[in-house]
């Protein structure tokens, strides 16, 4: 070999080992895992349902103030603060993210701040030889006046457990699979080929270098605009098609089995949920309200409560959940139909239940009690419109004397 041969390869091994030229003989297939975190969680399609199904109802929930004895105080100032609570969020998107929060990570920090609301990230926390809670952002202790630790208790009484922790094996696993399914039709399906020579291949061999460079950069270059390409190949070159290594079959039936585990983190038995969206959406609803929403509005009422009010007032939040928002327009109109039949609430709040606007006089507002709940002989009792009668259940001549 002359010298200027030598010093080609020099220069070209030099460069190669600088990341400076392609080596075609070292690609690697990486399987294409997925570590779970806060930014791609909901990317699972089945957590993003769950999830919003059960933020959804809390969004869609009134907050009210109310007294110990459960009137409602109107006006309160803490009812402006909830409905306002600052700047970048309204009422509605504060509930929201605070549930999802809580689902997802376990606990989350409200944090009041005079007329503020806000939700605290990065919070460290721990107790005192008092047993006193503590809380610091960014190594700044934050009053216990402000800020509630609201958990999602599981077995530890200063950390709450969310989906990110419990479900992390199966959540990695299940998005893993996903992606997996997706890159390979995004990309138009899996390809690999093989490329076999009955020469030996030599990473030296710059003819050989460049032939295999060739025939890879044919191959790139087909697009789905029904491109041929034709690749001449001399004696001892062949190009087989490489099954793809993944299998659909398989792919699905552990998605199929491990996506509903998911649920189950949250409260919520998948199959019997997707069963009664099918059949009935109010006991779907119910169920979902029951299983994972009442536990919530719960726990957000207790900590919500000391936050505004602290331990000593007799002043409570409440969140309340009008379930009739979740059911069918028919559904309604024969629940009102009933309601007015036998009499069990006023017209006004039939009209209001479906979406008419309510009149507001005494006929409207009065409780009416129809034939078919009163005795015969007692009808006199109930009904002013007899014969003879005069509105107050007697008879005209048999009046107390």
């Amino acid at each position: 070999m002359g010298v200027r041969d030598r010093l080609s390869n020099y220069v070209y091994r030099q460069l190669e080992k600088r990341g400076w030229v392609e080596d075609i003989f070292s690609n690697t297939i990486r399987y294409g895992g997925r570590y779970v975190n806060d930014e791609n969680i909901l990317e699972s399609s089945d957590v993003y349902e769950l999830i919003q199904d059960i933020s959804n109802q809390m969004m869609l929930a009134e907050i009210v103030v109310e007294d110990l004895d459960g009137n409602e105080v109107r006006n309160h100032p803490a009812l402006k603060i909830m409905r306002n609570p600052n700047n970048y969020l309204t009422g509605a998107e504060f509930i929201k993210l605070m549930t999802n929060t809580y689902l997802l990570q376990g606990e989350v920090f409200p944090v009041k701040d005079g007329d503020r609301l806000h939700l605290a990230a990065s919070v460290y926390t721990e107790l005192d030889e008092r047993l006193i809670e503590h809380y610091k952002v960014n190594g700044e202790e934050i009053p216990s006046a402000m800020i509630r630790h609201v958990k999602n208790i599981g077995t530890n009484h200063l950390k709450g457990v969310g989906l990110l922790e419990l479900g992390k094996n199966t959540l990695e696993g299940v998005m893993s699979a996903e992606k997996v399914l997706t890159d390979k039709y995004k990309k138009g399906g899996l390809l690999a080929f093989l490329l076999q020579l009955d020469a030996h291949i030599n990473p030296q061999n710059a003819a050989q270098s460049k032939l295999i460079k060739a025939i890879l950069d044919q191959l790139e270059q087909i697009d789905e605009s029904h491109t041929v390409k034709m690749i001449p190949l001399g004696k001892g070159y062949k190009i087989e098609t490489l099954e793809s290594p993944i299998d659909d079959q398989k792919t699905l039936a552990f998605l199929n089995v491990y996506k509903k585990d998911l649920g189950k983190y949250l409260g919520i038995n998948v199959e019997t949920y997707t069963a009664l969206l099918k059949s009935d959406m109010e006991k779907a609803m119910m169920y979902l309200h029951n299983k994972a929403v009442k536990p919530i509005m719960k726990n957000f009422e207790d900590h919500l409560s000391l936050l505004f009010f602290g331990r000593d007032s007799g002043l409570r939040i409440r969140i309340k959940i009008n379930i009739l928002d979740f059911v069918s327009y028919s559904t309604k109109t024969n629940i009102g139909y009933n309601i007015v039949r036998t009499g069990i609430t006023s017209p006004d709040n039939v009209a209001e239940m479906l979406g008419f606007p309510k009149q507001n006089t005494p006929e409207t507002q009065a409780i009416y009690i129809s034939n078919d709940l009163t005795k015969i002989g007692e009808k006199n009792a109930t009904d002013d419109s007899l014969k003879g009668g005069d509105g107050n259940g007697k008879e005209k001549g048999n009046e107390d004397t």
